[in-house]
C-alpha cells in the first residue's frame, strides 16, 4: 500500500471538465456498463444529464465529488456527502458513493490511500460516522471496505422509481 506521505497520488475537487473521465470510470466495470451511457473523450460527447448533475453537485456546499489523480491522470472518483441528523445528537455523517479506481490501477493500494483521504475529511468535518452503501453483486468491494473497516451494520433498501410500484 501507497505511504500517503511520499505517494504523489492527489486528490482535488473534480471540474467539469473531469465529467468524461468520472463517467468512463463509472461505467468501466461489470455493473457500470449496465448503466451508464457510454462516455465520450470530450464535454461535448457526454449525455447533458450527466453535465447537470455535475452542476448540481458541484453548487451545494454539503457534496464534494473528488478526482485521484496518479501523474496527472485521473485514477479515482468518489462523491463525498455530508449529512446533518437530529439522531446522534444533531450529529454529521459523511456518505461515500460512486467510488471507482481505474480498472489498470486497481489492486495498487490506491483505494486505501484515497478512502484514507475521505475519512479525514469527514473526521475534519466532525462527522461522527462514514456510511456507504454497495452493490450486493461487488463481493470484492465488500471484502475492500471491512479490510477498511466498515461493518455491514444495516440493511439497506431502495425504491426504484423508475418502475411501477402498488
Amino acid at each position: 500500500m501507497p505511504d500517503p506521505a511520499t505517494s504523489p497520488l492527489t486528490v482535488r475537487r473534480a471540474t467539469r471538465a473531469d465529467v468524461p473521465a468520472i463517467v468512463a470510470m463509472l461505467a468501466d466495470d461489470h455493473l457500470g456498463v449496465t448503466r451508464e451511457a457510454a462516455p465520450g473523450a470530450s464535454e461535448a460527447d457526454v449525455p447533458a444529464s450527466y453535465l447537470e448533475a455535475f452542476e448540481a453537485i458541484d453548487a451545494d456546499p454539503h457534496q464534494k465529488l473528488v478526482v485521484a489523480e496518479l501523474d496527472g491522470a485521473a485514477v479515482g472518483t468518489m462523491q463525498l456527502t455530508f449529512i446533518p441528523y437530529l439522531t446522534y445528537q444533531g450529529g454529521w455523517r459523511a456518505q461515500i458513493e460512486a467510488v471507482r479506481i481505474a480498472s489498470t490501477r486497481r489492486g495498487d493500494g490506491l483505494g486505501h490511500e484515497f478512502f484514507a483521504w475521505a475519512i479525514e475529511r469527514a473526521r475534519q468535518r466532525g462527522c461522527h460516522l462514514v456510511q456507504l452503501t454497495t452493490d450486493k453483486r461487488r463481493g470484492d468491494a465488500h471484502r475492500f471496505y471491512e479490510a477498511l473497516g466498515f461493518v455491514a451494520s444495516h440493511e439497506g433498501m431502495k425504491l426504484d422509481l423508475r418502475q411501477e410500484h402498488p
